[in-house]
């Protein structure tokens, strides 16, 4: 079976990583586009550390940005809420 994984590398902290890309979806409401993705790594309780960005699949050569308002955030909670499953709001 072939490996499906999409992967990118980033240079965080002045080392190269590669991440694996969970999800990409674009939101209505902001009109942005949001990469979710993981290094594979877990946090002290055993969950997949997990991070998200806002990226640009039109313009490949740009940076992913870093998410800092509420509306953004917001968005990415209530997809990953919808793929979960998790319907408590």
């Amino acid at each position: 079976m072939e490996n499906d994984k999409k992967v990118f590398k980033c240079v965080v902290n002045g080392i190269e990583q590669e991440f694996e890309i969970l999800y990409t979806f674009k939101s209505f409401k902001t009109k942005k586009d949001y990469l979710i993705y993981t290094d594979n790594t877990y946090d002290e309780t055993n969950s997949l550390n997990i991070y998200s960005s806002i990226y640009y699949p039109q313009y490949p050569e740009k940076e992913i940005e870093n998410i800092e308002n509420e509306d953004d955030w917001n968005e990415v909670e209530k997809f990953l809420d919808d793929v979960s499953g998790d319907k408590n709001e």
